[in-house]
């Protein structure tokens, strides 16, 4: 890790690392696309035939259910000439996906079944040239895919950010994540370095500042220290806050697997490269990253209650309110931040204060990955 002359004091990345379209490139190849990328809220796909097109790296990968219900990955191009199979980003068909340059159609389990005249080429074995798969697991209710030939382990690496912020997995099993119910999702498009928003959500040194309905009803991240900083600490509710929400009131019931230990309490989490979660008594919010180019992310976000919350149509405006106010606060300070990193004065980069320290360990990440390739 990059020091600098003030001990107190770490030295950032350079600014290229957030501009630069070639060291963009090199992530879309040693990051999105080598590591275990969260997709798609699984239940979004209620029904075979159903399918949402996903930008992971620099390929669109169609996620679908076949006949039996199981989810099933592949890269969105017809094995015949390249044609994306699927142009929109959401849809279903009823058996069969079919490229509608030439017709080659695939059963929803990837394999050609169909092409005109494909009768009389008796020598095309139809599973050979059926779509090409990609990786696929369900963890707490989404689908992670990975485009590696062999994947990374999903226990060390997914499961472990998890573990290495909450000193262990089995905290986060306590909210049944996979259970739950979407009330909310907000899609942002940010004009920002999909590392400049990471960076926001691990560190609270900003909370002060542009967080006044967080920091009322978190008071300790008005004193810069953000929750990913220790291990295992989650940021207990104001006394006056009833529940984690706009103003204070209430919210629902607790969920049923959250201890008492983790009452009244936030738990922030990330897992690399494009995930966050946050963790309350009555709620879990899951933030999903789509890095689109060195400028630009969409970030996908979901407030997620018991079933029986959604099921009542119950106003969750409230809940929702309070962590949107603090998404468009944080995406406003990326966009303010991105076109500085272009300019001479950040050309070497910046620096972290100690309550910052942990950034440090993400840029050591990203750097022997995407600079050892």
């Amino acid at each position: 890790m990059t020091t600098t002359a003030a001990p107190s004091l770490l030295a950032t990345l350079p600014g290229r690392y957030y501009t630069d379209p070639e060291l963009f490139g090199r992530e879309q190849r040693h990051l999105f696309e080598s590591q275990w990328y969260c997709a798609v809220r699984s239940a979004d796909l209620d029904r075979p035939g159903a399918y949402r097109t996903v930008r992971v790296g620099a390929e669109s990968v169609l996620i679908t259910r076949n006949r039996k219900g199981e989810l099933r990955a592949f890269l969105n191009v017809c094995r015949h000439r390249g044609a994306q199979l699927c142009t929109e980003e959401s849809g279903a068909v009823r058996r069969a996906l079919q490229c509608p340059y030439h017709a080659w159609t695939y059963d929803l389990d990837g394999k050609l079944t169909a092409a005109p005249n494909l009768t009389r080429m008796t020598d095309v074995d139809r599973t050979q040239y059926g779509l090409h798969g990609v990786h696929l697991r369900e963890w707490l209710g989404y689908a992670w895919v990975c485009l590696a030939p062999e994947p990374p382990s999903f226990e060390e690496t997914v499961m472990g950010d998890v573990a290495e912020r909450l000193g262990g997995t089995d905290v986060i099993g306590h909210y049944g994540i996979e259970a739950l119910a979407l009330g909310t999702r907000h899609t942002y498009d940010v004009a920002a370095n999909w590392k400049l928003i990471i960076e926001n959500f691990m560190e609270c040194y900003h909370c002060a500042t542009i967080h006044p309905e967080l920091t009322e009803v978190l008071p300790e991240f008005a004193d810069g220290f953000a929750a990913q900083f220790y291990v295992g600490h989650g940021p207990e509710f104001a006394e006056e806050a009833q529940g984690f929400t706009v103003d204070g009131s209430a919210g629902f019931d607790r969920l049923p697997g959250v201890p008492d230990s983790h009452d009244r309490r936030y738990y922030a989490i990330t897992i690399r490269p494009q995930v966050f979660v946050n963790l309350v008594p009555d709620h879990v919010i899951v933030h999903r990253m789509f890095p689109l180019a060195a400028d630009r992310t969409v970030v996908e976000c979901d407030w997620l209650y018991a079933p029986e919350v959604v099921e009542a149509g119950a106003d969750v405006s409230h809940s929702v309110e309070l962590f949107h106010r603090v998404n468009l606060q944080d995406f406003a300070a990326c966009e303010r931040t991105q076109p500085a990193m272009s300019s001479r004065a950040y050309r070497d980069g910046g620096v972290l204060v100690p309550s910052e320290h942990h950034i440090g360990e993400f840029h050591e990440w990203v750097r022997e990955r995407v600079d050892d390739a």
